[in-house]
Order: structure tokens, then C-alpha cells, then sequence
């Protein structure tokens, strides 16, 4: 069944609140719960954000040295809709916060490499997939929604989809051989990566997914990369998902 109704949730996606709590963890981190709607941990060069965007219940990410946990995740939402939420860590600008120190928004034409690793650790319950989220825009955007979406798709537990539709092709890019899925939300446009099976690493360089989304028209150089990142997608329970490790670097010259 194609997630019609997802499209229509998906463009309700609210900005981050203004008094959205944000912590910051210094010199070795330690896990220290997050439970707010949007609540945020700094941790190093990056950010966690608990993302709760469209709840059915109490949810709560523990962040760590270079990574996350889902450590509670309650409630359900159809699988033919929107999911609950994007927990996730991330590089760059999204809403209303700048990971610290980031080299985003960057041209892509000005863009050399942008290196990025991310381990994932799964969990056999549940409905969810997990996502590695990378966003153009046409402007150097610092807040609201970029115009593009390209997700990357490392695993998927139930019956869920990405918005749009199968285009019947593949492409093999880090290893992986991908299904292609191109849409919408009504808000901005989704390109997605489907892995046939889970895979649990990625060491790839952004860059290469940015250049064969623009080949299909999503976007294309003179736009701006402005975050990747990594989490999960749950549409039923989800505790006990972790980003154990995720780096990234963006390289100009």
C-alpha cells in the first residue's frame, strides 16, 4: 500500500520550539536523558535531538560519546501514515539549531569530500526503519526545511515504505546495491536509498548520493548542503535503538 496518508503528515512538520531544551555535554560525554518533544544535547561536533514530532507517546533518547539510545519509546502510529518521530544525531543546520562548529551550509559545487561514518545497532521489536538523512536547499538555509530530502534507508523491520513510489531502478553506491524511491510530502522533495537487507555500517562520502540525487533532479551543484544525519524512523515502539558511532566531515576547496 502506498503511504498516501504519510505524505499528508509529513507536510505538517513543525519548526523546533522556541524554548526547545538544550544541553550541552563537556569533556567526556556521558549519557544524559533527553525526553522533551524537541529537546537537544550538544555532544562534541555534533547534535542529538530527540524529534518528537508527531507523538503517540513519551519518548526519551540518551546520548553518548558519538552516538545515541533510544532508551524509552512509547506508543504506536499506523504504518501506512507518518512515523512517530526522527530521533537522530546530526552535522550541520536543522530548524533552528547549528551543530557547533559546523562548515554548513556549503555549496556543493565547493564541496571536495564529505566523509561520514555511522554505526547502527538494531532491535528486533517494533516498526521502523533506519534513516540517514542528508538536505539541499537551494539557499544556505539555517532553519525551517530544506527543499530536498535524501534519505538512505540502512533498514527497515515492518510493513513501511518510503513517500513516493519504487522507480524500478537501482544504483550501487557504498557498497550496497540501493532500490530507488522518488516523492514528496507536500513540503519538499524525497529521493530514498532502500537497502535489500539491514546493513549495519556506512563508511561512504556523502558527496556521492548528493551527485546522483542532483542527476535526477534533485537539485543540482550551485545548491547547498545543509545537514546529514543519522537516526531512526519509528512507527511502533523503537526503544533500544542506537547510533552507536556516527562521524562527519565536509571538506571545501
Amino acid at each position: 500500500m502506498k503511504l498516501s496518508t504519510r505524505t499528508a503528515v509529513y507536510a505538517l512538520l513543525p519548526a523546533v520550539a522556541a524554548g526547545a531544551a538544550l544541553m550541552t555535554l563537556g569533556g567526556p560525554a556521558q549519557a544524559a536523558e533527553i525526553c522533551g518533544q524537541y529537546d537537544r544535547a550538544t555532544v562534541g561536533a555534533y547534535t542529538v535531538q530527540n524529534n518528537l514530532w508527531n507523538p503517540a507517546g513519551a519518548q526519551c533518547v540518551s546520548p553518548t560519546g558519538s552516538g545515541f539510545e533510544v532508551t524509552k519509546a512509547e506508543g504506536q502510529v499506523p504504518t501506512n501514515g507518518a512515523p512517530k518521530s526522527y530521533p537522530s544525531i546530526f552535522n550541520g543546520c536543522h530548524y533552528t539549531a547549528c551543530s557547533p562548529g559546523t562548515k554548513l551550509p556549503a555549496r556543493i559545487s565547493s564541496i571536495s569530500s564529505a566523509p561520514s561514518s555511522v554505526s547502527y545497532g538494531y532491535t528486533a521489536d517494533g516498526v521502523y526503519n533506519a534513516s540517514y538523512d542528508i538536505w539541499l536547499d537551494p539557499e544556505p538555509k539555517t532553519d525551517g526545511v530544506s527543499q530536498v530530502e535524501i534519505m538512505i534507508w540502512t533498514n527497515k523491520v515492518g510493513p513501511i515504505q518510503p513517500i513516493g513510489t519504487d522507480t524500478g531502478t537501482t544504483v550501487t553506491m557504498a557498497g550496497t546495491t540501493w532500490q530507488v524511491w522518488e516523492g514528496g510530502n507536500g513540503r519538499n522533495k524525497v529521493i530514498s536509498y532502500v537497502a535489500p537487507s539491514a546493513v549495519n555500517e556506512l563508511n561512504f562520502d556523502v558527496k556521492e548520493f548528493v551527485s546522483h540525487a542532483n542527476s535526477r533532479g534533485f537539485g543540482d551543484s550551485s545548491w547547498y548542503l545543509t545537514s546529514v544525519q543519522a537516526g531512526f524512523e519509528p512507527w511502533q515502539g523503537g526503544a533500544g535503538l542506537k547510533v552507536d558511532s556516527f562521524s562527519s566531515e565536509v571538506n571545501t576547496g
